[in-house]
């Protein structure tokens, strides 16, 4: 499927959200998009805006785009939008429509909690209220996170394929990746081979490639953002990675941990494999609370406890995110209610989200242990997107 096909499917989706809010309207005000756009724009439009741009959409089904005339005939190519372009101001315009519209409620893209529901800058919010300034509408605006959280989370059938392709890429490369993979090689040797492998297939890295993919050898490597460093594969070691692409837009998001088996092991020792059975329960835990209806903060308790039953510490992070256009794809949260999380662990599960699973705990003297998993809910619960990791990578000594 084309991407304005999927643009239009958004866009349709958003103004069934109005209806589901009670929200007359909602604008997107954006320019310069290619130095810093607004989150939300490759959602409801996919290319790149420069004069003030006015993006409108209404819950009686209006589509509005006021743009900067050698913008128009690209809005007018999405087949989405009622086009209005402008030389010299865009305010008349805006005017005009809003005083026809006359909205009881204007969503801005303004948000506390979630970052990708906040795309309005402090600058382009400044020129919105001068230009409605005389006007009734400045006081009107309301928050959009409700509207971009739910038309962000709720994944249609073609968003979810392009995401199954980008996942199809990310476990080529593993694969590929632990057939390479010996002791003796340092975290960046394995990270240039996977870097490599992203080129090949004409893709990108998911997030920054200097921590895309992130790989951790040992009990000394900081498991985090942090570049692959010189530490080498050892014997002994657990070997982590934190691994995606991103392909035609949408992005995947994996982690596989692998053991280095010393001489004379035909397996792990017991606390590693200890360590492991415990992610693979906290994992299936999480599957088991992850259906429609569930609260995030639900679905992390389930694999927390897990965890900690087992006598590990927690993990001081969320259990897991929503995927999509971006890694980190906004909305509900499967993550404990802590101060820097705000109220989105409160967020709601509903089918048709896309969820990773990513508990993960330290084995002393051996290394860390991260699995991440990439789910889909349906209305009976969810669907691996990948088939899971359920067993220890084992590399055997050369």
């Amino acid at each position: 499927m084309k991407d304005h096909e999927i643009i239009r499917e958004k866009i349709s989706q958003a103004i069934g959200i109005l209806g589901e809010t009670a929200i007359d309207l909602w604008l997107t005000f954006v320019r310069e998009t290619r130095e810093g756009g607004d989150p939300v724009v490759p959602l409801i439009y996919g290319t790149d805006l420069t004069w003030q741009s006015a993006l409108i959409l209404t819950r009686s089904g209006d589509r509005i785009a006021i743009v900067g005339r050698h913008e128009a005939d690209a809005a007018r190519s999405l087949g989405a939008y009622q086009v209005i372009p402008y030389d010299e101001g865009i305010s008349p315009d805006l005017v005009r429509t809003l005083t026809r519209l006359d909205p009881a409620s204007i969503a801005i893209n303004e948000s506390r909690d979630d970052v990708l529901a906040d795309g309005l800058t402090l600058g382009m919010y400044r020129l919105l209220t001068e230009y409605l300034s005389g006007t009734p509408y400045a006081d009107r605006f309301v928050s959009a996170e409700a509207i971009i959280s739910r038309l962000r989370a709720r994944k249609t059938p073609a968003e979810v394929t392009r995401i199954r392709q980008a996942l199809a890429d990310t476990m080529q490369i593993y694969g590929s990746t632990f057939d390479y993979l010996e002791a003796g090689q340092p975290e960046k040797q394995i990270a240039a081979f996977m870097h490599a492998q992203v080129n090949r297939l004409g893709l990108r890295t998911a997030w920054e490639p200097e921590a895309c993919p992130a790989v951790n050898t040992g009990p000394d490597s900081p498991v985090g953002h942090a570049a692959p460093g010189n530490l080498k594969v050892a014997p002994g070691h657990l070997v982590h990675f934190d691994f995606g692409v991103s392909r035609d837009g949408f992005a995947s998001d994996i982690q596989r941990t692998v053991y280095v088996l010393r001489n004379g092991e035909t397996e792990p020792p017991p606390e590693v494999k200890h360590g492991f059975e415990t992610i693979v329960q906290a994992i299936r835990a999480a599957a088991a609370t992850l259906k429609p209806g569930a609260l995030g903060r639900e679905v992390d308790d389930a694999a927390r406890s897990v965890v900690v039953e087992a006598g590990y510490p927690e993990y001081k992070y969320a259990t897991g995110h929503q995927l999509g256009r971006a890694v980190h794809d906004g909305g509900a949260l499967l993550g404990p209610l802590w101060e820097r999380y705000g109220d989105l662990p409160n967020g709601r599960v509903e089918a048709g989200h896309v969820y990773t699973i990513e508990p993960g705990l330290a084995v002393p003297g051996h290394g860390y242990i991260g699995i991440e998993e990439d789910v889909l809910v349906t209305e009976n619960g969810v669907k691996f997107l990948t088939p899971p990791q359920t067993e220890l990578i084992l590399v055997h000594p050369s």
